[in-house]
């Protein structure tokens, strides 16, 4: 197996020898030379691209017969992750006259759409692996062959299962600060819920002193290290994502440290939800409602997301894609990954 990346910019160690590629991690069509250095050199025999967006290099990928994991929206929504301007969830496909009310600047637009619009046909011809079934339902409308889509969710690791809480009980939000993850939302439900705990956040990101005004605490980005002791911490973890989330690995690692989580209804969270504290999307009131529930509970982790199972899922994924596609190179028995 051998390993290309864009850069060495916080890499962790890899198992495997690592090539750096410039311009790999590009958002716009960027031409990537080395890649076909690498391939010359290595001879892979599957080709496997971890959510890269730039267009040239998904065009290079699926002239090789590439599988290609897809963790987001940037394949099939222009947008903010099928969340409409209008601030209502998005059920459509993709479309010029959709998804235009969604941008002011025109120009902009017919950019961000035909930038978008290369992804998706790129992909259309490749072995796609994503993590829930929400996100095969919005591939399969979008044009990619139902067939070609297999859903391999991810599994909870790098947590400290005996982790002992490093702080007094709290209500957890963890993810980016950003607008599509609901931050603000979550701060107002908290507030709402009138429970006498501390909100602490574990994020970064651009609304950080939005959240500190409203009371919470911010950590910053942690490590699993301090987030395995803060989710003991944890009497609930709040979760009101306003893009339709792809899955969700906060909500299933807060379960499995047994912190109950209290979100919206949105995209792929009901895939591993237990049910009990998943309200509709966009109602805060009842969001704050299942928060002031969820509190004198404890939670356990979720069937179907065992490590071992999975592996096999994708392993299988492997097989399958090898046995029906030809060979990119006449010789090799490695596997080559592309990722940002």
């Amino acid at each position: 197996m051998r390993l290309a990346v864009g850069s060495d910019e916080g890499r962790v160690p890899a198992p495997c020898p690592v090539e750096i590629v410039p311009g790999l991690e590009a958002r716009e069509a960027a031409a990537t030379p080395g890649l076909d250095a690498v391939a010359r050199a290595f001879q892979p025999d599957r080709i496997h691209v971890h959510t890269v967006v730039n267009p040239a290099v998904l065009e290079w990928a699926a002239t090789r017969d590439a599988l290609i994991t897809v963790q987001d929206h940037r394949y099939f929504c222009p947008t903010r992750g099928k969340w409409t301007a209008a601030g209502q969830v998005c059920s459509v496909p993709m479309a010029p006259e959709a998804c235009a009310a969604c941008f002011d600047d025109e120009a902009y637009f017919r950019e961000i759409h035909a930038l978008t619009a290369a992804r998706l046909a790129a992909i259309r011809r490749m072995r796609v692996v994503v993590l829930s079934r929400y996100m095969k339902r919005e591939l399969v409308a979008a044009g990619v062959p139902e067939g070609a889509i297999a859903v391999v969710p991810p599994f909870v690791h790098g947590l400290d299962l005996g982790a002992r809480p490093d702080g007094p009980p709290c209500v957890l939000f963890v993810g980016r600060l950003s607008p599509t993850k609901g931050p603000i939302e979550a701060a107002l439900a908290w507030r709402l819920s009138r429970l006498d705990l501390p909100m602490v956040v574990a994020g970064a990101g651009a609304m950080r002193q939005g959240l500190e005004k409203r009371g919470a605490e911010v950590l910053g980005w942690l490590d699993h290290e301090r987030l395995s002791a803060l989710y003991k911490r944890a009497r609930a973890v709040i979760m009101p994502s306003r893009w339709q989330e792809p899955f969700g690995i906060a909500g299933l690692e807060a379960l499995t440290m047994g912190a109950p989580v209290v979100a919206w209804d949105s995209g792929g969270v009901s895939e591993w939800h237990p049910g009990e504290g998943l309200v509709p999307w966009g109602d805060v009131a009842a969001l704050a409602a299942a928060l002031h529930d969820a509190v004198g509970r404890r939670a356990n982790a979720p069937p179907g997301f065992d490590r071992a199972a999975l592996m096999d899922s994708l392993t299988d994924v492997y097989r399958q894609s090898s046995a029906t596609s030809r060979r990119v190179h006449d010789a090799g028995a490695g596997e080559a990954v592309t990722t940002p």
